[in-house]
């Protein structure tokens, strides 16, 4: 936006415009930043969602990745580093830091609610897999 200034009148001019520009873009990142919910939903808008199943292709680079993918870059080696190969040396836990970098590319949210999903329906009962009670035909009747 060019705004030629040619007199001290439209410089005045200018800055009051800008002056009100500038009140009206505080008062909208009030209203957008007022809860601890708004500042939250703003902070998750720089990490996308999981890919979805249209298909789109996504790159696997660090912030391609959902909040799940990027947590499992952390604690993935973590984990396995502190617990299963605890005793290791130095080459393996490297190796570990690495491999495990590549694997948390396919950990994703859709992919933790998946399995989280098989998980709890092993535990659940399922509706229509009560027992059914058995009905007893007399013998004088026969059975079709």
């Amino acid at each position: 936006m060019d705004i030629s200034v040619k007199n001290v009148f439209d410089l005045q001019s200018e800055i009051i415009r800008l002056e009100k520009l500038k009140q009206t873009q505080e008062i909208e990142l009030k209203k957008r930043f007022n809860s601890p919910s708004a500042i939250f939903a703003s902070v998750m808008t720089v990490f996308p969602k999981s890919p979805s199943a249209d298909g789109a292709k996504v790159s696997h680079t660090l912030f391609s990745q959902d909040v799940i993918g990027l947590i499992s870059r952390v604690l993935l080696p973590l984990t396995l580093n502190k617990t299963l190969f605890k005793r290791s040396n130095f080459i393996v836990k490297t190796l570990v830091g690495i491999l495990s970098q590549k694997a948390s590319n396919y950990i994703s949210e859709d992919s933790v609610t998946t399995v989280w999903g098989r998980v709890k329906s092993i535990f659940t009962k399922k509706p229509g897999t009560a027992v059914k009670q058995a009905t007893v035909t007399p013998a004088s009747q026969k059975l079709p």
